[in-house]
């Protein structure tokens, strides 16, 4: 497996607990990062320590939203730093000249 994605400098804008689960993240943010909606995605919380595996889910384009859903919700709180990973595989010559795209945005609430 290889790093294929690297959202950084996000800021959680918002929890909701009640929810089936996964992380919705602006469709601007997963666009620019080439992740497509319920790709499997790794969150590093920066603040607390947690790394959960879930799935995104685009949301309004432009909103700067960056939300924990489900069990997900509990692993983060508003304003925390997170990073976002996805990976992929890919054959030895692939990954001879791969190279991951990591794009850098600051969130709403962020600081």
């Amino acid at each position: 497996m290889f790093l294929k994605a690297k959202l950084r400098d996000l800021r959680v804008t918002g929890a909701q607990l009640e929810y089936e689960g996964s992380i919705t993240i602006d469709r601007n943010y997963l666009d620019k990062a080439g992740i497509a909606p319920y790709e499997e995605v790794q969150v590093l919380n920066l603040n607390n320590g947690s790394r959960i595996t879930t799935y995104a889910i685009a949301g309004t384009p432009g909103s700067g939203i960056v939300e924990l859903n489900g069990p997900a919700a509990r692993s983060g709180i508003v304003g925390d730093r997170v990073i976002v990973l996805t990976y992929c595989l890919l054959t030895d010559e692939e990954a001879a000249r791969h190279v991951p795209r990591v794009i850098s945005v600051t969130s709403p609430g962020g600081r």
